[in-house]
């Protein structure tokens, strides 16, 4: 895709979407069973590699910053607005969305402990007329993009008046739970009472619906404004002769703690993921802190982001770097190296938050190359696994052409993202076919048995029927049993081989290839 060709939004460039409404489904074979004998014995399963990345974007509800961006619209007009922000993911070549469900100590889905989000209808608790949740996840499901249903735990309102809230709101039943801060309301983070309302709203919806992570952002207590954060008469009471800023880093600790160990309860292979401000310490605050000079999430909003590291208590983590590469405060070049440090021996997946709604900002943010050079970057450290941007009208509008360069300069083919905890290897499809088409080559297979999707690859010419993939020869990933692959050129032969994924991307063995010419329409 050139990038001059796509100077407006990003979504309107054309870029074929293999699959989509042409794909075959398998033709109702029965699934190949978990324990049957594999087509290409002794040909091994992929495994992870450098290729294997997350890709994604934040999709913000609050205030409409994303989705959906008028509260006053239909429903049918709302899903429209959130399908064609899928269609920008499609485009970009992502595999995943971090979707925003609980902004306000509300919910995007009937909830039995918070009323409707504002953010939906316009009216606080109104019932929007169908299950928006369930509808985000399937259409993101059927696109093949992971979903990541994205919590705050603490904040109730950007306004100040409780009245405002809806009747059914916890905050405005339990005022003595809320503090005022800044323009806002939140809860008091020291309170048991707020930390069971989180672990509740969140193992609600990891029993609920079929999401793949649990995600947090950067929001604990809240950022510094005029003031100390008045909760004063809590530490008197939960205290314990601690000082105030550890027993606010525990009161945090303790969620992050107890809410991991509940969801993996719940579904070991669900992950739990946290984005945190993008500097923990600076150095000179503390010898374990990065080179820089900016605001610490350790001492300002008390987000011990290192500790949940170095416990396992998070599967991933996703600092927000939004600072250009050379930025006297905090050099995202010396942020990177200092993440990937800090995750280096763990099991947690380190990926990084890029500032997409910084570009044309300033003189460094108006080079659309700047983004493409971070991913540059952390190409020199094989701990970070993927990026997720800020946000995805960003990602649409494709200011200065910023987006169609990281599709250009990265992201060109799919990539399957890394894998999580525990799964199981599915079985291996068989039996393969490919056809030359009017609209590309015809890809179909028998699916197989515990599998969630499926990884497509094609390599040029003829090649054995049975032989390992390579990972940069990926064209696509898919549900169901097949695809039409529109970037075939007429008169090319190729190889086709299809593996299959489970939800947590641990992946088969190929079945046997195909061998196909491309038609010539």
């Amino acid at each position: 895709m050139a990038a001059a060709a796509c100077a407006g939004a990003l979504a309107a460039c054309g870029v074929p979407a293999l699959g989509g409404t042409d794909e075959p489904k398998g033709g109702g074979r029965a699934p190949v069973p978990v324990n049957a004998k594999g087509e290409c014995t002794g040909v091994p399963a992929p495994g992870d590699s450098r290729a294997r990345q997350l890709r994604a974007m934040w999709i913000a509800t609050v205030a409409g910053i994303d989705w959906p961006k008028d509260s006053d619209k239909t429903p049918e007009q709302q899903k429209a607005g959130y399908r064609r922000l899928l269609d920008t993911a499609q485009a970009m070549n992502l595999n995943a969305v971090f979707v925003q469900i609980r902004p306000n100590s509300d919910a995007f889905y009937k909830s039995p402990y918070e009323p409707w989000s504002q953010w939906i209808t316009g009216t606080p608790g109104k019932d929007p007329g169908y299950d928006v949740l369930d509808f985000m996840v399937k259409e993101s499901k059927a696109r093949n993009l992971e979903f990541h249903a994205w919590f705050n735990p603490y904040r109730v309102s950007r306004q100040s008046d409780l009245k405002k809230l809806a009747p059914t709101s916890p905050a405005r039943r339990n005022p003595g739970w809320v503090r005022k801060y800044g323009a806002g309301l939140w809860y008091d983070p020291g309170l048991p009472e707020v930390r069971d309302l989180a672990t509740k709203a969140v193992l609600d919806v990891v029993a609920k619906y079929d999401i793949d992570a649990v995600h947090f952002d950067d929001y604990f207590y809240p950022y510094p404004e005029s003031g100390e954060f008045p909760d004063g008469a809590t530490f008197k009471t939960y205290g314990k002769g601690m000082k105030r800023d550890d027993w606010r880093r525990q009161n945090v600790d303790t969620l992050v703690r107890d809410l991991s160990r509940r969801i993996h309860q719940a579904k070991p292979w669900m992950r739990f993921g946290i984005s945190p401000f993008g500097v923990w310490r600076n150095k000179r605050t503390d010898p374990a802190g990065s080179d820089t000079t900016a605001l610490q999430s350790y001492d300002d909003i008390y987000g011990d982001t290192r500790k949940w590291i170095k416990q396992g208590w998070i599967d991933y983590v996703t600092p927000q770097l939004y600072w250009p590469i050379g930025d006297k405060r905090a050099d995202y070049a010396t942020l990177v190296k200092w993440w990937a440090g800090q995750v280096e021996g763990t099991k947690v997946q380190l990926s990084i938050g890029q500032a997409g709604y910084r570009v044309g900002e300033d003189a460094a943010w108006k080079r659309p190359e700047e983004l493409s050079k971070h991913l540059t970057l952390n190409a020199k450290y094989p701990q970070v696994r993927g990026d997720v941007y800020f946000s995805a009208t960003n990602l649409a509008a494709n200011k200065l052409g910023f987006a169609a360069r990281l599709r250009d300069d990265h992201y060109s083919r799919p990539a399957i993202p890394p894998m999580g905890r525990g799964g199981r290897e599915p079985a291996a499809i068989q039996a393969l076919e490919t056809g030359a088409e009017a609209k590309g080559v015809r890809v179909q297979w028998r699916p197989a048995q515990g599998a969630d999707a499926y990884a497509v690859y094609r390599a040029d010419g003829k090649r054995p029927g049975c032989a390992p993939v390579d990972p940069g020869t990926l064209v696509a990933t898919v549900r169901g049993g097949g695809i039409i692959d529109p970037s075939a050129k007429a008169g090319k032969t190729y190889t086709y081989y299809v593996t299959a994924l489970d939800r947590t991307h641990r992946e088969s063995p190929p079945g046997r290839g195909s061998t196909v010419t491309a038609g010539r329409g």
